[in-house]
């Protein structure tokens, strides 16, 4: 294959149809970068206009504070409302678990592009398993330069059967071990939502069903021509990422200018709340815009679990916020087309919450 790659065809069979990746791409040699990955100027945060507010920090909360617990779950409820992103430390995940979820994903994306492209849209054993590049390639301005993994869980049998070997029992270990961290979130954030109960039909509404992605960015050849990751919130009720110590996502919270650097904290995991609790809390809790850059000297990896709703479940301001007469500004929606109205376009900022919204 050719190192110029000039048509999109070309570019689309050695990155996808035979399973390279953009990480394929970089391993070439490749000096200069494909004009299908040059962002137009109006996608691309601009570092060199000042957008990047370097000195402000997302809130970092320590969960170990046992002896006051009250004061953790206020922590974390002020800052779902007026950040919508926040790390927390002393978790109770332990370390080992996500140093080990991060060597299997660097062993899934070192595997050869055979092994990989078993799992691509045309090959996967299962829709719930998908290896691919960029968002949406075919409905994208500029594509993104990412390959990712993504593993929606459905149970422990299917995941053994369908899941590649090569990072599955670590992938698994993870989600298992950020469970009680995902409930603990959970019943915090329920204080403000006039939720007092929490049976197992709400438990599930908020987190019903959970999706892992294993992400990988390799090193760009033109980082500031391009993005990892364009502007975007997650569909999510809320989202537990592990990254590594690269750096290079930046988030804009709502009533700040420009967007922060969420630094990398050896141990710590990043939490940000998604489309779908910023709906069913009715805007009290607010879903952030956040982008990943490229870097020119380093691959990066990350490792979100997105906790959601099921695909069955219709998601709208929850009765116990409505009843003291609040007006809702949101519709009751299924979850499944909120998912797949996120799906159908590309990256576009916070555009997919336009479709929940009373006018």
């Amino acid at each position: 294959m050719s190192m110029v790659m000039a048509t999109p065809s070309d570019l689309h069979e050695f990155v996808m149809i035979q399973g390279n990746g953009v990480k394929g791409l970089y391993e070439m040699g490749l000096k200069t970068l494909q004009k299908q990955f040059i962002q137009p100027l109006e996608e691309k945060m601009s570092l060199e206009n000042n957008e990047v507010v370097s000195q402000e920090s997302i809130p970092i909360i320590d969960m170990s504070n046992s002896n006051n617990n009250c004061e953790v779950e206020d922590a974390i409820c002020d800052a779902a409302e007026k950040w919508g992103f926040f790390q927390v430390i002393n978790h109770g995940v332990p370390i080992q678990v996500l140093e080990s979820v991060k060597d299997a994903t660097h062993r899934f994306f070192e595997l050869p592009a055979e092994e990989k492209v078993k799992y691509t849209k045309e090959n996967s054993p299962s829709k719930k398993v998908r290896y691919g590049s960029s968002f949406r390639p075919d409905a994208e301005k500029a594509l993104e330069w990412k390959d990712y993994l993504s593993l929606f869980y459905v149970n422990e049998d299917e995941a053994q059967a369908t899941w590649p070997y090569a990072c599955r029992d670590e992938a698994l270990e993870y989600m298992k071990k950020t469970e009680a961290l995902a409930k603990r979130l959970l019943n915090a954030l329920k204080k403000r939502l006039n939720v007092n109960e929490m049976d197992e039909a709400t438990e599930a509404l908020f987190m019903g069903s959970r999706r892992i992605n294993l992400n990988y960015y390799p090193i760009c050849p033109n980082p500031n021509l391009t993005v990892g990751v364009g502007s975007h919130s997650d569909v999510s009720t809320f989202t537990i990422l592990l990254q590594d110590k690269t750096g290079g996502l930046y988030v804009r919270p709502e009533d700040r200018h420009g967007w922060i650097h969420v630094s990398p904290i050896h141990g710590a995991l990043v939490i940000n709340i998604g489309d779908a609790l910023q709906i069913m809390s009715n805007g009290r809790y607010k879903s952030i815009e956040h982008q990943v850059t490229t870097n020119g000297s380093k691959n990066r990896i990350s490792v979100p679990i997105f906790v959601n709703p099921r695909p069955s479940d219709v998601i709208g301001p929850l009765p116990q916020i409505l009843a003291s007469g609040e007006k809702p500004k949101y519709k009751n929606v299924l979850y499944s087309d909120y998912v797949k109205h996120f799906y159908w376009k590309p990256h576009d900022g916070k555009l997919t919450l336009q479709y929940a919204k009373i006018n």
